[in-house]
């Protein structure tokens, strides 16, 4: 089952940056379950201010533990989480901009 992840930084928290290789190490491990990841930006485009990740898990527990040992998630960057089981009723569509 697909699972989505809505994470939101902390405000005024400058330490994202820092952790982007081991955060990006970490999804590798993943990277055959996920469906699509990225940030989540303000209104600017530009800045981040949080986490979008859909992946499949077995089991809800399996996506908790998932995003308990997420290295943002380990540091302290996000200020909520939420995950929802997702269903994806459309097509991939392989002409976004990256």
């Amino acid at each position: 089952m697909l699972f989505s992840f809505y994470n939101l930084d902390k405000p005024n928290t400058d330490f994202r940056a820092s952790l982007r290789s081991e955060h990006r190490k970490y999804l590798a491990q993943f990277s055959d379950r996920i469906a699509f990841a990225g940030p989540l930006l303000a209104n600017d485009g530009l800045t981040p201010i949080g986490s979008l990740l859909v992946l499949e898990f077995d089991s809800l527990n399996s996506a908790y533990r998932f995003i308990h040992n997420e290295p943002y998630t380990k540091s302290g960057l996000y200020e909520s989480i939420t995950i929802r089981p997702f269903r994806n009723l459309w097509q991939p569509y392989t002409g976004f901009p990256t």
